[in-house]
């Protein structure tokens, strides 16, 4: 092989780039290699230079690649740099991941819905490849012989015809030059080729993570910061009345006490109201917000108690509703049947409780402002803050912090307005740092549900009739004060999608009042959907003295796709913001997760009295995930034993990643179902700490396998989807040990867990 290297000049030089002119036809034998010394000599510096608006390379061979999403522990920071990666044909080892401001010019940023590897997976393969085909074609011209001449592979462009090999450092400043390709024209690898792709990556922030030398919301610090928490009002649309801070701000440390804005209607992302406490230090912000004397109004809201709205909700469920959806004429089904089942179910208000509760930083100068955030939607960040400070978009730059999770909090912008507000009043910097008091007590909360199923068997175990209804406090509310309806987006969860094979079905749907502020939380409304759905599953397989596995393959019915605009007549059907032609229904995918699980457990086995196995299989964010959970209930307590984990989620970009969040998944789903609960009285949230909101413990936590199917499906979500079989098969494996039916959450009400 001949091997090509030229110093950054020498090339520059060669190829006319220097001279801003092409020159062909150069001698292409030259041999010298680049010392540090030359380095220095002709490249005063490392500048990249930008391919696209994602790719840069710099004369030293390190490719930058810009991560336009958020990261909080799901990976997509290393996730996109591997899409790219390997259509770029790029060394691994020079990989260099950027985080990306907000800026609308990478399409969207809003890291929620499980949506960044499959929102993106073909656009940053097109990203790669374009890159990639720059420099090869930049070679090509170099050496005077067609595209099809030369190819490219570990940062490197090799001619074919005389092995000759140029580093992509090398190549880089002439590619800019190239046109940009039209990607019809683009040539894409092929599965059995990738690099990184399929391939379990380890993420790119480990190592500084691992030692601390990452930064974090509530991590950034520059001279002449303060740091500002609030006493926020605890009602929702409660207003201050009257407040003393003589005792705050004879605290050391306090510089400020400033009164936020009454709390708007939509609350949208908007602060609510209460009064900030700005000091040097954390500690005596707190201090100082401890010693505020102030008088609350409390609002429209200060009789609301989420135990009697619970009740309310109950008994709303078993009342007709609206038709949301329907099959056939489920009257008639219903007199067709033998045998007529029906249950109710219930899942109450819970919060996000991510590690890191949420933190900003802002600086307001003139009609400038500078964020700094641990946000999952910078974008949002920059339009709510533009619009509060009544300058446009572009004043507002936005630096995404690494997030100590998200879960859907942190898609809402309101704590980086939060930093703002008080910049601009105070006329410095401000980091504005919620205690876990806060997060717990203040946020955006999932709204507690209620749903109603019954069906209709025949003689042949077959389901005849469905009739299902839920109520919701819906999202909707945050963004319109006046509504009421549930949206179709949240029908679409786990509702309106039925996988089964049934002859005639009606959805029912109507709303429920909206005392706190509704946000959406990891997997959304497939929480209370999939609870309801696959323990009713359940109790249809027991009434028949069926094995669950078998009574789901019948109910599953031929390989088919399921088309909820046809076969029910839901005309609105989200899909997760997928094309259905892309992200079809496919009940052969529902059967390949449970074949997979029955491999994994025989659900036939005789088990030691006091245990069983349950099961739960569900799509969401367009990926199937099945959970089969092993649980014990003796004198009382329940031990959950071991979690075994199926999950077809299409081409699977980084494995490792997968594995991560479906584990993460399973122990968020764990504390919801074991313990997670939020109560209201007199408008205010009643937990306030880990102590009486508690997360999953080690010792509650079982041994979890993850098993990943092979797919060449189009990426599904990952951080979402293996939340929603979670409490069903806990419930359900209950039900197999002790006989007992669960069909309220959270457990902890019922057993010691």
């Amino acid at each position: 092989m001949n091997l090509l290297k030229l110093n950054r000049r020498e090339f520059l030089t060669l190829t006319g780039v220097a001279s801003s002119g092409l020159l062909l036809g150069c001698n292409s034998t030259l041999s010298s290699s680049p010392s540090s010394s030359d380095v220095a000599k002709f490249g005063k510096n490392n500048d990249p230079q930008t391919l696209n608006l994602f790719v840069s390379i710099r004369p030293d061979n390190t490719v930058d690649i810009i991560n336009h999403r958020s990261e909080m522990g799901q990976g997509s920071k290393t996730g996109i740099a591997q899409i790219i990666a390997d259509e770029l044909e790029a060394n691994w080892q020079n990989v260099n991941v950027i985080q990306g401001l907000g800026d609308k010019a990478y399409g969207s940023q809003n890291t929620d819905a499980s949506s960044s590897i499959r929102g993106f997976y073909t656009k940053m393969r097109q990203v790669g490849a374009l890159a990639r085909t720059m420099l090869e074609q930049a070679a090509a011209d170099y050496w005077q012989v067609s595209l099809a001449d030369v190819s490219a592979k570990n940062s490197r462009v090799r001619n074919k015809q005389t092995g000759a090999e140029l580093a992509y450092g090398d190549l880089a400043e002439l590619a800019t030059k190239q046109a940009v390709p039209d990607v019809k024209t683009l040539t894409f690898k092929k599965p059995k080729d990738f690099n990184f792709i399929n391939k379990p990556v380890p993420i790119v922030d480990l190592h500084d993570i691992s030692v601390g030398n990452t930064t974090y919301g509530i991590d950034v610090e520059f001279p002449d910061l303060v740091v500002a928490v609030i006493a926020r009002c605890p009602v929702l649309h409660g207003q201050v009345k009257s407040f003393d801070d003589s005792a705050a701000r004879k605290i050391p440390g306090v510089v400020d006490v400033i009164q936020m804005s009454a709390t708007t209607k939509p609350v949208l992302f908007n602060p609510v109201s209460g009064v900030a406490v700005l000091a040097t230090n954390t500690w005596a912000a707190i201090k100082g917000r401890e010693a505020l004397n102030i008088d609350w109004d409390l609002g429209e809201n200060a009789g609301y108690a989420s135990n009697q709205a619970m009740q309310a909700m109950a008994k709303r469920v078993t009342q007709p509703a609206k038709r949301v959806a329907h099959k056939g004429d489920v009257t008639e089904g219903f007199k067709k049947a033998k045998q007529v089942i029906e249950a109710q179910y219930s899942v109450p208000f819970e919060v996000h409780a991510p590690m890191e509760p949420p933190a900003s930083t802002a600086w307001v100068q003139g009609d400038q402002c500078e964020i700094w955030a641990a946000t999952q939607n910078p974008q949002a960040v920059m339009k709510h803050v533009s619009k509060l400070l009544s300058t446009t978009e572009d004043k507002v730059k936005v630096n995404v912090t690494l997030l100590g999770g998200g879960f859907g909090r942190k898609a809402k912008a309101d704590f980086a307005l939060e930093a703002a507000f008080l910049s601009k009043q105070s006329g410095r910097p401000v980091k504005v740092v919620w205690t876990r008091e806060d997060d717990i007590q203040s946020g955006y909360f999932h709204a507690g549900t209620a749903q109603y199923m019954k069906a209709g068997l025949d003689d042949k175990q077959k389901i005849v009739a469905w009739l299902q209804r839920t109520v919701i406090p819906t999202i909707g509310s945050t963004f319109n004060a006046k509504a009421f309806a549930p949206q179709n987006f949240e029908l679409s969860m786990g509702f309106n999608d039925l996988p089964f094979d049934i002859e005639t079905l009606q959805s029912e749907a109507t709303g429920a009042e909206t005392p706190v502020r509704i946000g959406w939380m990891r997997s959304v409304l497939n929480i209370p959907h999939a609870f309801a759905l696959h323990s009713f599953i359940d109790e249809l397989a027991h009434s028949q003295k069926m094995k669950t596995p078998d009574f789901l393959r019948l109910a599953y019915g031929k390989n088919r796709q399921v088309n909820p605009f046809n076969d029910f007549n839901f005309k609105k059907y989200g899909n997760y913001s997928e094309k259905f032609k892309k992200h079809p229904i496919l009940t052969a995918r529902f059967k390949g997760v449970l074949d997979k699980l029955t491999t994994l457990v025989d659900f036939n086995a005789e088990l030691p009295a006091g245990q069983g196995w349950g099961l739960a299989i569900h799509r969401s964010f367009v990926s199937y995930v099945g959970v089969a959970t092993k649980v014990e209930v003796k004198n009382g307590r329940l031990n959950v034993l071991d979690m075994q984990c199926v999950v077809d989620c299409g081409v699977a970009v980084n494995p490792d990643r997968v594995q991560s969040q479906m584990e993460g998944a399973m122990i968020f789903g764990l504390s919801l179902t074991l313990s997670g609960r939020i109560d209201i009285q007199k408008g205010a949230v009643v937990q306030s700490n880990f102590h009486d909101y508690p997360l999953l413990r080690m010792n509650q936590c079982p041994t979890m396998n993850v098993n990943i199917i092979k797919s060449n499906h189009y990426p599904g979500g990952v951080g979402e989807p293996g939340v929603p079989p979670v409490a069903p098969s806990i419930t359900n494996a209950i039900f197999a040990a002790t006989g007992q039916r669960y069909r309220d959450l959270p457990l902890k009400d019922y057993l010691n867990v």
